[in-house]
């Protein structure tokens, strides 16, 4: 495939006279053409990036798009512009399938430069290099049967098993870096095609947390969301290439959210006065054994939940900068029902609960957490007490603070 869209990029070159240059529409390098001049401000930096690193910066994709290359189907031109260390104007030719853009080929400007007639044919080129692109993308969605194996197999030979065959569907791919992304709440089938993705499936009823009864090893560490769950796996060329992958992950929320089935996955959660579903995203840590995916599932469907149950932390988290969450993920599974705290966490003692939680965030510093809180001191020792009364904890004591500064956190899982 890749050979593919190098032969067609230099079609395009020698169709008009410059070397092109192929990104898909998140502006990674996919191929380009030889460069063969003496002016040195033909490379300028943006496409000796490009060139180097297989990427653009986001900058300077929000620049590019700014004339609206997305929306176009024609050629663009883009004027020089120093400043952003773009030395020469561009052509930029969108690569689209179906009206959907893939990608883009660029061009570097030059006087006389193509006539109309060369740049129909170049399009015409274009809408091959599409075709591939979307074929590509189709490729990723036709192999949710294998991923979703993957993530629902239960230990030993039938993963095994699972992990060989999508590692035989993905082809020269699977041995690549790859993230695990969880959507959820889920509704329908899975996107067409999601941007960077090797693979995506949904996994039914399997919101995170759910657990299979034919399954030992699915979402189950990572506690529960209701509803189903989108899977994504993402194809990552350098562990610099997450940050650029979650733009695309981010654009499937408002999709989820959209679905009027989605509020009765979320068990009637919502994310606001529309009754929208809260809609959250957990992007594992990228790794490059496809037998490690299971544990990245795990990763990225506790992303997910810390995400509903802390907004700070979302609406895309990533499991690496959860903090707690990472472990209370694990070890809630079920709703928390410790004795101490199950008084505390009903529904008539809220107000006290989130005292006592904003005053384990703040170290029990009690300035601090009076401050947050909006309330007197004395207001904030006078709840305390009433929290240590109900619990039978000693807010005094490191243990009753952690045993309760955990419960409390756990309950958010479960909210």
């Amino acid at each position: 495939m890749k050979g593919d869209y190098q032969d067609l990029v230099d079609e395009i070159s020698a169709l008009l006279g410059a070397p092109a240059t192929l990104e898909n529409r998140d502006f990674r390098l996919i191929a380009f053409g030889a460069h063969d001049s003496d002016d040195d401000t033909a490379m300028d930096p943006v496409r000796t990036r490009s060139i180097l690193t297989r990427q653009s910066t986001a900058a300077v994709r929000s620049w590019f798009e700014g004339f609206g290359i997305a929306r176009a189907t024609g050629p663009v031109r883009i004027p020089a512009a120093p400043e952003a260390g773009v030395f020469r104007g561009r052509i930029c030719l969108p690569v689209r399938y179906r009206g959907i853009v893939q990608g883009y080929v660029w061009l570097l400007d030059q006087e006389p430069g193509p006539g109309a007639a060369e740049l129909a044919a170049a399009m015409e080129v274009a809408e091959r290099i599409g075709i591939l692109l979307a074929e590509e993308a189709k490729a990723g969605a036709d192999l949710s049967r294998e991923f979703l194996a993957v993530l629902t197999a239960g230990r030993g030979w039938q993963q095994d098993m699972a992990v060989a065959a999508l590692r035989a569907a993905l082809g020269p791919g699977g041995d690549g870096l790859h993230a695990a992304v969880c959507v959820a709440p889920w509704s329908g089938e899975p996107p067409a095609s999601v941007p960077g993705a090797a693979a995506v499936c949904v996994v039914p009823g399997g919101g995170p947390g759910h657990k299979p009864e034919s399954a030992e090893r699915s979402a189950g560490a990572g506690g529960s969301v209701a509803g189903p769950a989108l899977a994504v796996l993402l194809r990552l060329r350098s562990t610099d290439a997450l940050a650029p992958a979650l733009t695309a992950v981010a654009r499937l929320l408002p999709r989820a959210a959209a679905e009027p089935a989605g509020a009765a996955a979320a068990g009637g959660a919502t994310g606001g006065p529309s009754g929208a579903p809260t809609v959250t995203a957990g992007v594992a840590d990228p790794v490059r054994a496809l037998a490690q995916l299971p544990a990245a599932w795990e990763q990225a469907v506790a992303a997910a939940r810390a995400a509903a149950a802390q907004p700070r932390l979302g609406p895309v988290a990533q499991w690496s900068a959860i903090g707690p969450y990472r472990l209370l993920a694990a070890l809630a599974a079920d709703p928390v029902d410790d004795p101490a705290a199950r008084a505390l966490l009903g529904p008539a003692h809220r107000e006290l609960a989130r005292t006592a939680e904003v005053f384990l965030d703040c170290a029990g510093q009690a300035g601090r957490a009076a401050a947050a809180l909006g309330i007197h001191r004395q207001t904030l020792y006078y709840r305390l007490a009433r929290v240590e009364q109900l619990t039978g904890l000693d807010l005094d004591e490191g243990e009753d603070r952690l045993l309760l500064h955990m419960a409390l956190k756990a309950s958010r899982l479960h909210g």
